[in-house]
Protein backbone atom coordinates (compact mmCIF):
# COMPACT_ATOMS: atom_id res chain seq x y z
CA UNK A 1 0.00 0.00 0.00
CA UNK A 2 1.57 3.59 -0.71
CA UNK A 3 -0.05 6.81 0.39
CA UNK A 4 1.12 10.06 -1.31
CA UNK A 5 1.68 13.79 0.66
CA UNK A 6 3.37 16.41 -0.99
CA UNK A 7 6.35 16.52 1.72
CA UNK A 8 7.85 13.37 3.90
CA UNK A 9 10.31 14.89 6.65
CA UNK A 10 12.30 12.28 8.58
CA UNK A 11 13.68 13.49 11.82
CA UNK A 12 11.43 15.28 14.23
CA UNK A 13 13.86 17.09 15.84
CA UNK A 14 14.20 21.06 15.81
CA UNK A 15 15.16 21.20 12.21
CA UNK A 16 12.35 18.54 11.42
CA UNK A 17 9.71 20.17 13.59
CA UNK A 18 10.37 23.52 12.06
CA UNK A 19 10.27 22.39 8.41
CA UNK A 20 7.04 21.07 8.99
CA UNK A 21 5.22 23.78 10.63
CA UNK A 22 6.67 25.94 7.06
CA UNK A 23 5.82 23.13 4.57
CA UNK A 24 1.97 22.62 6.78
CA UNK A 25 1.36 26.68 6.65
CA UNK A 26 1.49 26.86 3.24
CA UNK A 27 -1.05 24.29 2.11
CA UNK A 28 1.25 21.18 2.10
CA UNK A 29 0.32 18.13 3.40
CA UNK A 30 3.27 16.87 5.04
CA UNK A 31 4.36 13.45 7.03
CA UNK A 32 6.88 14.17 9.49
CA UNK A 33 8.41 10.48 10.90
CA UNK A 34 10.56 9.74 13.88
CA UNK A 35 11.48 6.79 15.29
CA UNK A 36 11.70 7.81 18.72
CA UNK A 37 8.50 7.48 21.26
CA UNK A 38 9.56 11.53 22.53
CA UNK A 39 9.67 14.27 20.13
CA UNK A 40 12.42 16.70 20.72
CA UNK A 41 14.60 14.86 22.96
CA UNK A 42 17.58 16.91 22.16
CA UNK A 43 15.80 20.42 23.08
CA UNK A 44 14.41 18.55 25.89
CA UNK A 45 17.53 17.80 27.57
CA UNK A 46 19.47 21.00 26.47
CA UNK A 47 20.67 23.97 28.62
CA UNK A 48 20.10 21.81 32.08
CA UNK A 49 16.66 21.25 30.91
CA UNK A 50 16.00 24.65 30.27
CA UNK A 51 16.60 24.94 26.46
CA UNK A 52 19.04 27.66 25.46
CA UNK A 53 16.93 27.87 21.90
CA UNK A 54 19.08 30.61 20.46
CA UNK A 55 21.45 33.71 20.63
CA UNK A 56 21.18 37.29 20.15
CA UNK A 57 24.55 37.62 18.43
CA UNK A 58 24.17 34.78 16.13
CA UNK A 59 25.77 35.92 12.76
CA UNK A 60 27.80 33.22 10.16
CA UNK A 61 30.98 33.92 12.18
CA UNK A 62 29.53 31.54 14.90
CA UNK A 63 29.63 28.59 12.58
CA UNK A 64 32.38 26.19 11.31
CA UNK A 65 31.81 24.80 7.45
CA UNK A 66 34.00 23.68 5.09
CA UNK A 67 32.29 26.54 3.03
CA UNK A 68 31.90 29.99 5.68
CA UNK A 69 29.22 31.74 3.81
CA UNK A 70 27.01 28.97 3.71
CA UNK A 71 25.07 29.56 6.35
CA UNK A 72 23.97 33.55 5.59
CA UNK A 73 21.26 32.91 3.27
CA UNK A 74 19.53 31.26 6.04
CA UNK A 75 20.28 33.11 8.86
CA UNK A 76 18.75 36.28 6.92
CA UNK A 77 15.64 34.39 5.45
CA UNK A 78 15.23 33.28 9.12
CA UNK A 79 16.69 35.54 12.19
CA UNK A 80 17.02 35.14 16.15
CA UNK A 81 14.58 37.29 16.23
CA UNK A 82 12.27 35.67 14.24
CA UNK A 83 12.32 32.71 16.54
CA UNK A 84 12.37 35.07 19.60
CA UNK A 85 8.90 36.20 18.46
CA UNK A 86 7.35 33.06 17.70
CA UNK A 87 8.23 32.18 21.21
CA UNK A 88 6.78 35.28 22.72
CA UNK A 89 3.70 34.37 20.69
CA UNK A 90 3.21 31.70 22.88
CA UNK A 91 3.84 33.26 26.02
CA UNK A 92 7.13 31.37 26.60
CA UNK A 93 8.76 33.13 29.57
CA UNK A 94 12.64 33.84 28.63
CA UNK A 95 15.69 35.57 29.99
CA UNK A 96 19.60 36.09 28.48
CA UNK A 97 22.01 34.30 31.02
CA UNK A 98 24.88 35.79 29.27
CA UNK A 99 26.38 36.39 26.22
CA UNK A 100 23.34 36.48 24.17
CA UNK A 101 22.34 32.75 25.37
CA UNK A 102 18.30 33.03 25.92
CA UNK A 103 16.95 30.60 28.09
CA UNK A 104 13.31 29.35 29.58
CA UNK A 105 12.49 30.84 32.11
CA UNK A 106 10.34 27.03 32.98
CA UNK A 107 11.12 24.10 30.90
CA UNK A 108 12.26 23.30 27.35
CA UNK A 109 9.36 21.18 27.11
CA UNK A 110 7.69 24.55 26.82
CA UNK A 111 9.47 24.96 23.30
CA UNK A 112 8.71 21.10 22.36
CA UNK A 113 4.81 22.19 23.25
CA UNK A 114 5.37 25.13 20.76
CA UNK A 115 6.45 23.57 18.17
CA UNK A 116 3.96 20.24 18.32
CA UNK A 117 1.30 22.86 18.42
CA UNK A 118 2.26 24.66 15.48
CA UNK A 119 2.71 21.01 13.97
CA UNK A 120 -1.07 20.38 15.10
CA UNK A 121 -1.87 24.00 13.57
CA UNK A 122 -0.98 23.56 9.92
CA UNK A 123 -2.19 19.70 9.87
CA UNK A 124 1.22 17.58 9.86
CA UNK A 125 0.76 14.01 10.34
CA UNK A 126 3.23 12.76 13.12
CA UNK A 127 3.91 8.93 12.85
CA UNK A 128 6.67 8.32 16.26
CA UNK A 129 8.38 5.29 17.01
CA UNK A 130 8.46 4.67 13.27
CA UNK A 131 11.46 3.03 11.72
CA UNK A 132 11.99 3.91 8.24
CA UNK A 133 13.51 0.80 6.29
CA UNK A 134 14.51 2.15 3.05
CA UNK A 135 14.18 5.12 0.93
CA UNK A 136 14.33 5.53 -3.00
CA UNK A 137 13.43 7.45 -5.92
CA UNK A 138 10.36 6.50 -8.32
CA UNK A 139 10.69 8.91 -11.66
CA UNK A 140 9.84 11.73 -9.17
CA UNK A 141 8.68 10.90 -6.36
CA UNK A 142 10.65 9.96 -3.20
CA UNK A 143 9.71 6.68 -1.66
CA UNK A 144 9.91 6.20 2.06
CA UNK A 145 9.43 2.38 3.55
CA UNK A 146 8.60 1.52 7.09
CA UNK A 147 7.75 -1.86 8.17
CA UNK A 148 3.74 -2.23 7.09
CA UNK A 149 3.45 0.79 4.38
CA UNK A 150 5.00 3.15 1.91
CA UNK A 151 4.82 6.87 1.54
CA UNK A 152 5.79 8.79 -1.51
CA UNK A 153 6.34 12.75 -1.54
CA UNK A 154 7.35 15.02 -4.40
CA UNK A 155 9.72 16.55 -1.63
CA UNK A 156 11.52 14.93 0.99
CA UNK A 157 12.98 16.23 3.91
CA UNK A 158 16.12 14.63 5.58
CA UNK A 159 16.64 15.95 9.49
CA UNK A 160 18.03 12.96 11.00
CA UNK A 161 20.78 15.01 13.01
CA UNK A 162 24.29 13.93 13.41
CA UNK A 163 25.78 11.59 15.72
CA UNK A 164 25.96 13.12 18.94
CA UNK A 165 24.33 11.34 22.21
CA UNK A 166 23.45 8.13 20.69
CA UNK A 167 21.87 7.16 24.11
CA UNK A 168 18.83 9.28 23.04
CA UNK A 169 18.75 7.83 19.54
CA UNK A 170 22.02 9.96 17.09
CA UNK A 171 22.39 7.31 14.07
CA UNK A 172 24.63 7.47 10.93
CA UNK A 173 21.09 7.61 8.99
CA UNK A 174 21.37 10.92 7.56
CA UNK A 175 24.65 10.34 5.84
CA UNK A 176 23.79 6.74 4.51
CA UNK A 177 20.52 8.73 2.63
CA UNK A 178 22.95 11.33 1.65
CA UNK A 179 25.61 8.26 0.00
CA UNK A 180 22.98 6.45 -1.10
CA UNK A 181 22.16 9.91 -3.76
CA UNK A 182 25.65 10.17 -4.60
CA UNK A 183 26.18 13.44 -1.88
CA UNK A 184 29.73 14.12 -0.56
CA UNK A 185 29.69 13.61 3.28
CA UNK A 186 32.41 15.72 5.25
CA UNK A 187 34.14 13.41 7.93
CA UNK A 188 32.12 13.79 10.59
CA UNK A 189 33.64 14.09 14.46
CA UNK A 190 32.54 14.77 17.57
CA UNK A 191 32.09 18.69 18.94
CA UNK A 192 31.44 20.73 21.98
CA UNK A 193 33.00 18.25 23.71
CA UNK A 194 35.47 17.56 26.52
CA UNK A 195 38.87 16.73 25.64
CA UNK A 196 40.95 14.27 27.71
CA UNK A 197 44.15 13.73 28.87
CA UNK A 198 47.07 11.05 29.90
CA UNK A 199 49.17 10.23 32.66
CA UNK A 200 50.42 13.23 34.73
CA UNK A 201 48.05 15.75 33.31
CA UNK A 202 45.18 13.34 33.64
CA UNK A 203 46.08 12.44 37.73
CA UNK A 204 45.80 16.65 38.31
CA UNK A 205 42.59 16.67 36.41
CA UNK A 206 41.28 13.80 38.97
CA UNK A 207 42.49 15.63 41.61
CA UNK A 208 40.99 18.93 40.76
CA UNK A 209 37.76 17.32 39.73
CA UNK A 210 34.69 19.84 40.43
CA UNK A 211 37.53 23.16 40.65
CA UNK A 212 36.28 25.85 37.97
CA UNK A 213 38.07 28.60 36.65
CA UNK A 214 37.30 31.40 33.70
CA UNK A 215 40.19 30.69 31.34
CA UNK A 216 41.20 31.74 27.78
CA UNK A 217 41.45 28.72 26.11
CA UNK A 218 43.22 29.07 22.28
CA UNK A 219 43.90 26.67 19.78
CA UNK A 220 46.06 28.43 16.88
CA UNK A 221 44.62 32.16 16.01
CA UNK A 222 41.11 30.42 17.66
CA UNK A 223 40.41 31.24 21.53
CA UNK A 224 37.32 31.55 23.98
CA UNK A 225 37.12 33.07 27.23
CA UNK A 226 34.65 31.41 29.49
CA UNK A 227 34.63 28.78 32.43
CA UNK A 228 36.93 25.79 32.44
CA UNK A 229 35.87 22.68 34.34
CA UNK A 230 38.31 20.04 35.66
CA UNK A 231 37.16 16.71 35.70
CA UNK A 232 37.89 12.93 36.76
CA UNK A 233 38.21 12.50 32.89
CA UNK A 234 39.89 15.36 31.65
CA UNK A 235 38.74 19.17 31.15
CA UNK A 236 35.34 20.26 30.08
CA UNK A 237 33.13 23.28 30.06
CA UNK A 238 32.49 26.10 27.83
CA UNK A 239 35.84 27.37 27.11
CA UNK A 240 36.85 23.60 26.32
CA UNK A 241 34.28 22.92 24.89
CA UNK A 242 34.11 25.63 22.31
CA UNK A 243 37.75 25.03 21.16
CA UNK A 244 37.41 21.22 21.20
CA UNK A 245 35.41 22.50 17.63
CA UNK A 246 38.58 23.87 16.06
CA UNK A 247 41.20 21.10 17.99
CA UNK A 248 42.92 18.56 15.87
CA UNK A 249 44.86 15.49 17.24
CA UNK A 250 48.28 15.49 18.31
CA UNK A 251 48.23 18.92 18.36
CA UNK A 252 48.70 21.26 21.72
CA UNK A 253 46.46 23.91 23.33
CA UNK A 254 47.26 26.99 25.48
CA UNK A 255 45.21 27.61 28.63
CA UNK A 256 45.43 30.72 30.14
CA UNK A 257 44.12 30.41 33.89
CA UNK A 258 44.45 33.97 35.08
CA UNK A 259 43.72 35.93 31.95
CA UNK A 260 43.15 39.26 33.76
CA UNK A 261 46.58 39.05 35.04
CA UNK A 262 50.64 39.02 33.91
CA UNK A 263 51.15 36.91 37.18
CA UNK A 264 54.86 36.94 36.61
CA UNK A 265 55.04 40.90 37.28
CA UNK A 266 52.14 39.99 40.21
CA UNK A 267 54.76 37.73 42.09
CA UNK A 268 57.54 39.84 41.01
CA UNK A 269 55.86 43.05 43.51
CA UNK A 270 54.81 40.56 45.97
CA UNK A 271 58.45 39.50 46.25
CA UNK A 272 59.94 42.96 45.97
CA UNK A 273 57.37 44.11 49.29
CA UNK A 274 59.46 41.47 50.60
CA UNK A 275 56.68 39.66 51.77
CA UNK A 276 56.87 36.41 54.00
CA UNK A 277 53.95 34.95 52.60
CA UNK A 278 53.91 31.15 51.61
CA UNK A 279 53.84 31.02 47.45
CA UNK A 280 51.00 28.91 47.52
CA UNK A 281 48.93 31.45 49.47
CA UNK A 282 49.80 34.25 47.35
CA UNK A 283 49.10 32.49 44.34
CA UNK A 284 45.70 31.26 46.02
CA UNK A 285 44.57 34.92 45.80
CA UNK A 286 44.69 35.05 41.74
CA UNK A 287 43.37 31.42 41.23
CA UNK A 288 41.23 28.53 43.22
CA UNK A 289 43.60 27.23 46.54
CA UNK A 290 43.18 23.43 45.36
CA UNK A 291 44.74 25.31 41.44
CA UNK A 292 46.89 26.86 43.11
CA UNK A 293 48.62 23.69 45.45
CA UNK A 294 48.20 21.25 42.25
CA UNK A 295 50.35 23.69 39.84
CA UNK A 296 52.58 24.42 43.29
CA UNK A 297 53.03 20.59 43.83
CA UNK A 298 53.49 19.85 40.00
CA UNK A 299 56.52 21.56 39.80
CA UNK A 300 57.69 21.26 42.78
CA UNK A 301 58.07 25.08 43.89
CA UNK A 302 57.09 25.96 47.07
CA UNK A 303 57.85 27.98 49.80
CA UNK A 304 57.95 31.88 50.86
CA UNK A 305 57.83 34.03 48.15
CA UNK A 306 60.62 36.34 48.77
CA UNK A 307 62.89 32.53 49.14
CA UNK A 308 62.43 31.69 46.21
CA UNK A 309 64.79 32.62 42.68
CA UNK A 310 62.72 35.19 39.78
CA UNK A 311 63.67 31.83 37.31
CA UNK A 312 61.13 29.84 39.27
CA UNK A 313 58.77 32.21 39.78
CA UNK A 314 58.91 32.53 36.09
CA UNK A 315 58.38 29.47 35.30
CA UNK A 316 55.36 29.14 37.57
CA UNK A 317 53.43 32.00 36.28
CA UNK A 318 54.23 30.69 32.59
CA UNK A 319 52.38 28.22 33.69
CA UNK A 320 49.36 29.74 34.79
CA UNK A 321 49.71 32.60 31.86
CA UNK A 322 50.38 29.86 29.25
CA UNK A 323 49.85 26.32 30.04
CA UNK A 324 50.43 24.45 26.95
CA UNK A 325 48.68 21.25 26.91
CA UNK A 326 48.15 17.82 24.42
CA UNK A 327 44.86 15.85 24.70
CA UNK A 328 44.87 12.38 23.77
CA UNK A 329 41.34 13.02 22.45
CA UNK A 330 37.99 13.28 23.30
CA UNK A 331 35.07 12.20 25.54
CA UNK A 332 33.49 11.21 21.50
CA UNK A 333 29.77 11.42 20.73
CA UNK A 334 28.73 10.16 24.16
CA UNK A 335 28.91 13.50 25.58
CA UNK A 336 29.71 15.70 22.24
CA UNK A 337 27.09 18.35 22.27
CA UNK A 338 26.57 18.59 18.59
CA UNK A 339 28.94 16.74 15.28
CA UNK A 340 31.02 18.63 13.35
CA UNK A 341 30.77 17.72 9.86
CA UNK A 342 27.88 16.07 7.48
CA UNK A 343 26.37 16.96 4.42
CA UNK A 344 28.77 19.04 2.10
CA UNK A 345 27.46 22.55 1.28
CA UNK A 346 28.62 22.36 -1.80
CA UNK A 347 26.33 19.71 -2.83
CA UNK A 348 22.94 21.77 -1.25
CA UNK A 349 21.80 25.08 -2.39
CA UNK A 350 22.23 27.44 0.42
CA UNK A 351 19.25 29.71 -0.21
CA UNK A 352 16.68 26.53 -0.34
CA UNK A 353 18.30 23.68 0.81
CA UNK A 354 17.93 21.43 -1.76
CA UNK A 355 19.68 18.92 -3.46
CA UNK A 356 22.03 20.12 -6.73
CA UNK A 357 21.78 16.66 -7.87
CA UNK A 358 18.38 15.62 -6.90
CA UNK A 359 15.56 18.39 -7.47
CA UNK A 360 13.08 17.62 -4.03
CA UNK A 361 15.61 16.17 -2.10
CA UNK A 362 16.21 18.69 1.14
CA UNK A 363 19.03 18.50 3.92
CA UNK A 364 18.99 20.59 6.96
CA UNK A 365 19.74 21.12 10.68
CA UNK A 366 22.93 19.12 11.96
CA UNK A 367 23.35 16.34 9.38
CA UNK A 368 24.47 18.99 7.38
CA UNK A 369 28.63 20.42 7.38
CA UNK A 370 27.33 23.59 9.70
CA UNK A 371 28.23 23.84 13.41
CA UNK A 372 27.61 26.09 16.21
CA UNK A 373 29.25 27.46 18.65
CA UNK A 374 28.22 26.80 22.18
CA UNK A 375 25.35 28.70 23.45
CA UNK A 376 22.21 28.24 21.12
CA UNK A 377 23.68 29.20 17.70
CA UNK A 378 22.71 24.86 16.72
CA UNK A 379 19.14 25.67 17.55
CA UNK A 380 19.43 29.06 15.63
CA UNK A 381 20.53 27.00 12.69
CA UNK A 382 17.91 24.50 13.07
CA UNK A 383 15.65 26.54 13.51
CA UNK A 384 16.84 28.55 10.10
CA UNK A 385 17.65 25.76 7.89
CA UNK A 386 13.98 24.15 8.47
CA UNK A 387 12.15 27.09 8.08
CA UNK A 388 13.99 28.06 4.37
CA UNK A 389 13.69 24.16 3.56
CA UNK A 390 9.91 24.46 4.76
CA UNK A 391 9.10 27.22 2.37
CA UNK A 392 10.65 25.69 -1.01
CA UNK A 393 9.46 22.00 -0.55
Amino acid sequence: MTTSFDVIIVGAGAAGLMCAIESGKRGKSVLLIDHSKKIGEKIRISGGGRCNFTNLNTQSSKFISENKKFMVSALNQYSQYDFIKLVEQHNIKFHEKKLGQLFCDGSSQLIIDMLLDECEKAGIALLKETVVKDIYKNDDKYSVEIIDNIYDSTSLVIATGGLSIPKIGATKFGYEIAKKFDLNIISPSAALVPLTFSDNILKMCKDLSGVSQDAIVSYGKTFFKEGMLFTHRGLSGPSILQISSYWKLTNEIDVNLCPELNVFEYLENKKKSNSKQDLTTIVSEIIPKRLAISISEYLNIKGKISEIPNKLLLQLSSFINSWKLKPTGSEGYRTAEVTLGGVDTNELSSKTMMSKKHPGLFFIGEVVDVTGHLGGYNFQWAWSSGYVAGNNT
